[in-house]
């Protein structure tokens, strides 16, 4: 081998070392998701009623359509002239992002175009938190505030608003969840800096929270 061919080959192994996740996250395509339904579901008092946490999950993966309509009840475009969400955002800042863990790799929340786009071709349930069932549930999502888009706020409102808002988004999984007999749970124990470097976050990223979603453990 030449000297061309040695410095080429070491240049590549230095390109595939150095960025593995962008060039494993070439591996996804993106998900155009179903249109979701709006004539499905119990009444919202029932709901009520059985809004609960559960822990125990099947792996059994969830259907397209049940994601579709899991992502837009938590916070899709529910005012398109507008562009408005199902969650309310302080000042409209729609600053939380939700990112979809599931075993074919980790995707992001397109709301607008009601998509999921990919970032890393890999599965991370097991980093969204340090319970066992995180590894078994079909999907954990991990809800992400940029505080770029929050304009000049202060750094305590910060924090203070997109806890709340996440917060907004959280209960409106529950709220699907309990419509369709769906076992969720939302989780603070997380490892923030390990999972904020595989998911490749930028500095004023900031992870708040993550929920397990899935069938109930039979």
């Amino acid at each position: 081998m030449n000297t061309k061919s040695l410095q080429a080959v070491c240049l590549v192994l230095t390109v595939l070392l150095t960025n593995p996740i962008t060039v494993t996250a070439q591996e996804l395509k993106p998900i155009q998701l179903l249109k979701p339904q709006m004539d499905s579901g119990k009444p919202l008092m029932q709901v009520f009623k059985d809004r609960t946490s559960s822990r125990k999950f099947s792996p059994e993966k969830l259907s397209d359509q049940v994601l579709s309509n899991l992502l837009w009840a938590a916070f899709g475009v529910n005012r398109e002239d507008s562009g408005k969400r199902t969650a309310p955002s302080a000042m409209n800042w729609q600053e939380i992002d939700i990112y979809v863990t599931t075993a074919n790799g980790l995707y992001l929340y397109d709301a607008p175009a009601h998509a999921l786009k990919p970032v890393l071709a890999e599965d991370i349930r097991g980093l969204t938190g340090r319970q066992p069932f995180v590894k078994k549930a079909p999907v954990n999502l991990v809800y992400v505030a940029d505080f770029s888009r929050m304009g000049k706020a202060k750094d305590d409102d910060k924090v203070f608003y997109s806890a709340a808002d996440t917060g907004f988004i959280s209960e409106n999984v529950y709220l699907y969840c309990a419509s369709k007999g769906l076992a969720t749970v939302v989780r603070g124990l997380v490892d923030r800096p390990a999972l904020g470097r595989i998911m490749m976050l930028r500095p004023e990223q900031r992870i708040i929270l993550a929920q397990t979603v899935g069938y109930p453990e039979k």
